[in-house]
């Protein structure tokens, strides 16, 4: 039976970013008293009369500070690219790591890590494999800790399907990773939310591994879908991975590269959910399409 959220003290890590935002505002919804733990809990609007701490994943001290008096935690903290002092390592592992501990030896009885679909210690993406290690070092702190694994999210102000529109705005052609035939299952992040809080809220899903994935696309599928919505007629080039490889070199000296050997890498390989494991389905939802979603917040731009 599935617990309340009413009066439940939560602690959202990373509440500031773009999925812990959503999580921040469907606990508060459903009754719960949360608190946004981030390095900068100010960042970003958030719903009246949810407290703030600052806290930073590589402070033990602060990560426990964090948690302090909660029922439940979150831990929503991503990194999808390295750069200025910050590494997989420190943060999908040893970040991982502080947060299980202190949840498990303060008062949490709930504790959702966020990972992501695919997650293995033997992937040739370094992101990849810090997701397993971490998986493994939150399973090693907290045992009965729920793992969910969402596919790419998407929504309102996120980095796949708006980056994506600004490409297909700005370039005469649409280069495709390979011939776009690589598979991914994309997320609606207002039902990864809603995964969260129902996974929080059920004793059944604690120590179990979520696989979260929505509609299966193509690669290839997606960009039609996403040039039809901004109503932009342009062609698709299919671009061997070995030419995406040689760019990715040219550009790593950059600070902000736009492309990187290791997104190469994640898109060399299909992105869906292992139907072994349970997913939306056991948690009670169905997840939107994509197409279903687009037209809340892409706007149409002729050309």
């Amino acid at each position: 039976m599935a617990e309340s959220a009413q009066q439940r003290r939560a602690t959202v890590f990373g509440g500031t970013g773009f999925l812990g935002r959503a999580v921040v505002k469907r606990l508060e919804a459903e009754g719960a008293v949360v608190r946004v733990a981030a390095r900068n809990p100010h960042a970003g609007a958030r719903p009246a009369g949810v407290e703030t701490v600052a806290a930073d994943l590589r402070d033990g001290d602060s990560v426990a500070r964090a948690v302090a008096d909660a029922d439940w935690v979150v831990n929503a903290v991503g990194l999808y690219r390295e750069g200025r002092g910050e590494t997989f390592q420190a943060v999908h592992v040893e970040g991982a790591r502080r947060v299980a501990k202190a949840a498990a030896q303060g008062s949490a009885e709930a504790l959702v890590h966020i990972s992501g679909i695919g997650a293995d210690p033997a992937s040739e993406s370094p992101y990849v494999r810090a997701r397993a290690a971490g998986e493994a070092a939150v399973r090693e702190a907290f045992p009965e800790a729920t793992i969910l694994r969402p596919s790419v999210l998407f929504g309102p102000e996120d980095s796949f399907t708006n980056s994506l529109a600004r490409i297909a705005k700005a370039t005469p052609v649409f280069p495709l990773f390979g011939d776009g035939s690589t598979r991914l299952q994309p997320v609606f992040v207002e039902d990864a939310a809603t995964a969260v809080t129902r996974a929080l809220a059920r004793p059944e899903a604690r120590g179990r591994t979520y696989e979260l994935g929505g509609k299966v696309y193509s690669y290839r599928a997606l960009i039609e879908l996403l040039l039809h919505q901004i109503e932009i007629t342009r062609p698709l080039l299919p671009l061997p991975f070995v030419l995406w490889e040689a760019q990715a070199r040219l550009l790593s000296p950059l600070p902000r590269a736009p492309i990187t050997r290791d997104q190469i890498a994640l898109m060399r390989q299909d992105n869906v959910a292992d139907p072994e494991l349970p997913g939306f389905a056991e948690l009670g939802l169905e997840p939107a399409a994509v197409e279903d979603i687009l037209p809340r917040y892409l706007g149409t731009s002729g050309s």
